[in-house]
């Protein structure tokens, strides 16, 4: 029996719950890092005298250092092994978020801010292909959209730093950064809870240590021994990396490849279109900084529903439907804010928006990573995450600019345009991967 077809055969069990809570606290603090900046741009305008352009300039930085890391991560880990990339990551994005509170200007904290996204866009990259790979199909969507969904319990946590630390307080902003260095301690755990994904040793040809792994999982079950098998020849690690980009652009992967560029550019832009800039431009409009932050916190909770009814709909519609589904009413709701003319519509149009660009993500996080097969699965991953963080880094820039000549409407206008193409794209171009082995899958392009 090969490695793939004993973890199909594998029930969800505690040794997958314990993967899902480890990965999870990961994408935890992703979220915190992400979502922090917003909260803090206010208070470092205030003390550094940043225009908004200056300040699009600090809320990009950190998107850079996502691009990067993310980038980097996928051809790291196709070459040298999930796991690694992993604890570096965090490492790296615990330093850079330590040091940033510490800064006395803004050249700085933009060189700092964008360590901690070398860190924070390598480790998202990695969790959900990395973890994917230890799940059985029918399982896989749910698993991997619930990954996901620990993104919006990091959302939160920064919103409700945000709230208690800064207004109070002019050093509050440095304290809530500080704080978000405290994942350090998933260090040692991930050390020890962590082992190499089965299908990456499998497919570089360290088959021994790939069974070694899956007995020791199919132990802790109580499934019976299963003897190694031998399987097909590995991929050359001495000509891997090189071919890496090429490979993912061959004829038989460049519609899919392209396909999830745009999606993820799509959603990412408009996600941090949002988000960076919701206490900011809520201020803008007349909010008080306390009652914006209130706002903030409201629709960031939405986040959490956005990303569990998205878990279900993952398996009972599969990915794709739920992605196109979910980025459709995001777009309704992102015309619905640009219009809305009290701080109740404001309220409602924003639950409504964060509830359905999360949910989004979601499927996204579960659909990237089975449509690339497993010797690039990480880099695929990790490119159209990477290139998802140009509509990131582009998205504070832009609707600095914008603003103030657009106004409210013409930046959630925009927002609506940018969704309908994100949507657009995977309704033509992406295949349907619901109740299908990852092999089986990637088995459609001749791979």
């Amino acid at each position: 029996m090969t490695i793939s077809e004993r973890l199909e055969q594998l029930p969800f069990s505690r040794f997958h719950y314990k993967l899902l809570l480890v990965g999870g606290a990961g994408y935890c603090f992703d979220g915190l890092d992400g979502a922090i900046l917003a909260f803090v741009m206010p208070a470092i305008q205030h003390l550094w005298g940043l225009s908004l352009s200056q300040l699009g300039l600090l809320g990009s930085s950190a998107f850079l250092g996502y691009f990067i890391g993310a980038l980097c991560a996928g051809l790291i880990a196709d070459r040298w092994g999930r796991r690694s990339v992993m604890m570096w990551a965090l490492a790296c994005y615990c330093l850079g978020s330590l040091a940033s509170a510490f800064c006395t200007n803004w050249h700085s904290f933009i060189l700092t801010r964008m360590i901690a996204g070398l860190g924070t866009g390598a480790e998202s990259a990695i969790i959900a292909p990395y973890l994917s790979e230890f799940v059985p199909r029918r399982y896989r969507g749910a698993f991997t959209g619930a990954l996901a969904g620990f993104f919006s319990f990091g959302f939160v946590a920064a919103a409700l730093l945000g709230y208690a630390l800064i207004p109070g307080s002019a050093d509050g902003w440095r304290w809530a950064l500080a704080l978000t260095a405290c994942p350090v301690i998933l260090l040692l755990w991930w050390r020890r809870s962590l082992p190499e994904s089965p299908r990456w040793l499998q497919i570089v040809g360290r088959g021994q240590e790939a069974h070694a792994v899956l007995s020791g999982i199919e132990r802790e079950l109580g499934r019976p021994s299963v003897a190694y098998e031998a399987e097909g020849a590995p991929s050359s690690p001495c000509t891997r990396m090189s071919k890496q980009f090429t490979q993912l652009l061959s004829a038989r992967l460049r519609k899919v490849t392209v396909m999830s560029w745009l999606l993820w550019m799509s959603i990412t832009f408009s996600y941090y279109a949002f988000f960076s800039w919701l206490p900011t431009l809520l201020i803008a409009r007349g909010f008080t900084i306390a009652h914006s932050f209130g706002f903030s916190i409201a629709i960031y909770v939405a986040q959490i529903p956005g990303y569990f009814s998205a878990v279900y709909f993952n398996e009972a519609w599969g990915r794709k439907a739920t992605i196109v589904g979910y980025l459709a009413a995001a777009m309704v709701s992102a015309l619905g804010l640009g219009m809305a003319s009290s701080s109740t519509a404001v309220l409602v149009f924003g639950l409504l928006l964060s509830f359905f660009m999360n949910g989004t993500y979601a499927g996204v996080y579960a659909y990237t990573p089975e449509i690339f097969p497993t010797s690039l699965r990480a880099t695929g991953m990790g490119t159209a995450s990477a290139l998802g963080r140009v509509g990131a880094i582009a998205a504070p820039l832009l609707i600095g600019a914008a603003y103030p000549k657009v106004g409210f409407a013409g930046v959630f206008g925009l927002t609506a345009v940018i969704l309908f193409g994100g949507a657009l794209s995977i309704l033509l171009f992406g295949p349907s991967t619901k109740n299908r082995s990852l092999e089986a899958i990637t088995g459609d392009y001749g791979v």
